[in-house]
C-alpha cells in the first residue's frame, strides 16, 4: 500500500489503515467496558456519555502513536509492537485518564475507574489477534510494492545502498534500468536490459513505481542520452507512478538528499510555503504552551537548580547560556541547565562525545530524561525558538559546515525548535557527517513543515522523553 500524503507529510498507507481500524477496537473496548460495568448489573447510573468514550479512545491511541508503536514493527516485530502497546495503555493511557478521574471526578469526559480498568484490559486482548490478521494479510510478498529505476549510475548506487539499511519497508527494488552514459555504478547482477516498451514491461511485472535516478541533471543531457521520456510519460499516463529519486526517497524515508538537488528546485519543488495564518497559531501555540509548561514545571526546574549546586558547590552556575543560529542565521543565547563540568570548553567548542567525561553525574540523569533542556522554554516563550523545528547549531560549526555541506543555511528559514524531525528520525549527532545526515531531515522539514507535521513530531517527542534515545 503506498503512502498517503496528509498536510504535505507522507505516512505510511498500511499504518495508516491499522491506525483507524484499531481507534474502532479502541472505542468497542470502551463500549464493552462501560457494558460489562453498567448494563450487564442493571444499573445505568453514572454511564459515560459518547463523547467521553471517543475522547478516551483518542487519548489510548495517542499513546500508542507517541510510543512508536507501528514503526516498532519493523523493526521488533509483533512482540515489540505488544511491549509497546502494553507501555502505551497500562502506563501512559490509563495514568493519564486516571488522574482525569481523581482530579475531575465529575467530567463528562470521565468514564470512570471500573470502565476504564475493563476497557484497558479488553484494548489489549482486542488489538493483538487483529494485528496478526491484518499483517498476515498485508505482510506477505504479494503486498510487497515493486519499483523499478531507471538508472544505474551512482544515484541509482545511493538509492540501493539506502535501502540495503532498511530492508523491512515493503519495498522491492525489481532491477536497475541502464539508460543513459553513466558509468555502472550498481552491481551486474541487478541491471536489466531497458525494456522495448517500459509500460509493457511494467504491467507485466506489476510494477507500481518507476523511480528515475539518472546521473544526467540537465533535461538537454538527458534528451541527449536517449533517455525513454516518451515512454516515461506513457508510464504515468497509464496510472503508474514515475518519480525522480529525490521525491522517492523523500516519500520513503522522510528526507532530502542535499547532494542531489540544485538551487532551482528549491523554486520549483511542491513545498517551502510561507504561511502567516501557520506563524500566528504557531505563535499563539507556542505562546499558551510555554506559559503552561513554566507554570507545571516550576518546581521541577527548582529541584534541578538544588541538585546543581549540591554537586557543584554554591559559587557553579545553574544555566549555561550559548550562542546558536536562528531563524535567518540570527544569532541568540540558548539556555539549557548545565549538565557539563564549568570548565568543559576551556579550550574552545568541541562536539559532544558519547559517554562525554565532561558530564557531572546530575547532568547525565537530567540528559537521559530532558530536564536540562526545561530552561529553552523561556526561548520558545520570547519567540526566539518554538516547540518544533531544528535543532539550532553554534555558529563556529555553522560557519563550517555551510563550506562543506550543501544548502546548509536552508534549515534556518523555519525557528530552531527544542524537538524536530531530526531529532526523532537521527541519532544524536557529534560529527560533520551526523550533521549532513541530520540536515537530510531537517530540509524534509523546512519543505513540509505544517501543524499536523507539528503535532506528530511532538507526540513521538514523548518515546524520546521515556527511552532516552538519542542521548549522549
Amino acid at each position: 500500500m503506498p503512502h498517503v500524503r496528509l498536510f504535505n507529510h507522507y505516512i505510511n498507507g498500511h499504518h495508516l489503515l491499522l491506525g483507524v481500524i484499531e481507534y474502532v477496537l479502541l472505542a468497542l473496548a470502551f463500549h464493552l467496558g462501560t457494558y460489562l460495568r453498567f448494563w450487564l448489573g442493571d444499573n445505568e447510573a453514572g454511564i459515560p456519555a459518547a463523547s467521553a468514550i471517543l475522547l478516551n479512545s483518542q487519548i489510548f491511541a495517542l499513546c500508542m502513536i507517541a510510543m512508536g508503536v507501528y514503526p516498532a514493527k519493523h523493526r521488533e516485530g509483533l512482540s515489540g509492537m505488544a511491549l509497546r502497546t502494553m507501555v502505551s495503555l497500562f502506563l501512559l493511557g490509563f495514568l493519564a485518564l486516571s488522574a482525569v478521574f481523581y482530579m475531575v471526578p465529575d467530567s463528562a469526559y470521565s468514564v470512570g475507574r471500573g470502565v476504564l480498568v475493563i476497557a484497558t484490559v479488553a484494548a489489549f486482548l482486542l488489538l493483538q489477534p487483529v494485528r496478526i490478521v491484518f499483517f498476515r494479510l498485508f505482510g506477505t510478498k504479494a503486498s510487497v510494492r515493486r519499483v523499478l529505476v531507471v538508472g544505474a549510475g551512482y544515484h541509482a548506487a545511493k538509492l540501493l545502498k539506502e535501502f540495503g539499511a532498511h530492508a523491512d519497508l515493503g519495498v522491492e527494488l525489481y532491477g536497475f534500468a541502464r539508460a543513459d552514459g553513466a558509468p555502472l555504478a550498481v552491481p551486474e547482477s541487478r541491471v536489466i536490459p531497458m525494456p522495448a516498451s517500459l509500460k509493457k514491461f511494467v504491467q507485466e511485472n506489476g510494477i507500481e513505481t518507476v523511480v528515475v535516478a539518472s546521473d544526467e541533471r540537465r533535461r538537454s543531457d538527458i534528451a541527449g542520452a536517449g533517455f525513454p521520456l516518451e515512454q516515461l510519460l506513457d508510464c504515468k499516463l497509464s496510472g503508474v507512478t514515475v518519480l525522480d529519486s529525490v521525491a522517492f526517497i523523500e516519500r520513503e524515508f522522510g528526507k532530502i538528499e542535499p547532494r542531489n538537488i540544485s538551487p532551482g528546485w528549491f523554486v520549483f519543488s511542491d513545498g517551502f510555503y510561507h504561511s502567516s495564518v501557520r506563524d500566528f497559531v504557531q505563535r499563539g501555540f507556542d505562546l499558551l504552551a510555554s506559559s503552561l509548561l513554566i507554570l507545571v514545571a516550576w518546581p521541577l526546574m527548582l529541584f534541578t537548580a538544588i541538585a546543581i549546586k549540591i554537586e557543584e558547590g554554591l559559587k557553579a552556575p545553574i544555566l549555561y547560556s550559548q550562542e546558536r543560529v536562528g531563524l535567518n542565521g540570527k544569532v541568540f543565547k540558548v539556555h539549557k541547565f548545565r549538565s557539563m563540568r564549568v570548565d568543559a570548553e576551556k579550550f574552545g567548542a568541541v562536539w559532544a562525545q558519547e559517554n562525554d567525561p565532561r558530564v557531572t553525574r546530575v547532568g547525565k540523569f537530567i540528559r537521559n530524561v530532558r530536564i536540562d533542556e526545561l530552561p529553552q522554554v523561556f526561548n520558545v516563550f520570547t519567540g526566539e525558538m518554538s516547540f518544533v523545528g531544528p535543532r539550532p547549531e553554534r555558529p563556529q560549526f555553522v560557519d563550517a559546515l555551510k563550506k562543506t555541506i550543501p544548502f546548509f543555511d536552508e534549515r534556518h528559514r523555519v525557528k530552531p525548535g527544542i524537538t524536530g524531525w531530526a531529532q526523532l528520525c537521527y541519532p544524536y549527532g557529534a560529527s560533520e557527517e551526523d550533521s549532513e545526515q541530520k540536515l537530510k531531515y531537517d530540509l524534509y522539514y523546512v519543505k513540509n513543515h505544517s501543524l499536523l507535521l507539528d503535532l506528530v513530531i511532538l507526540i513521538q517527542t514523548v518515546e524520546v522523553v521515556l527511552i532516552g534515545k538519542g542521548v549522549r
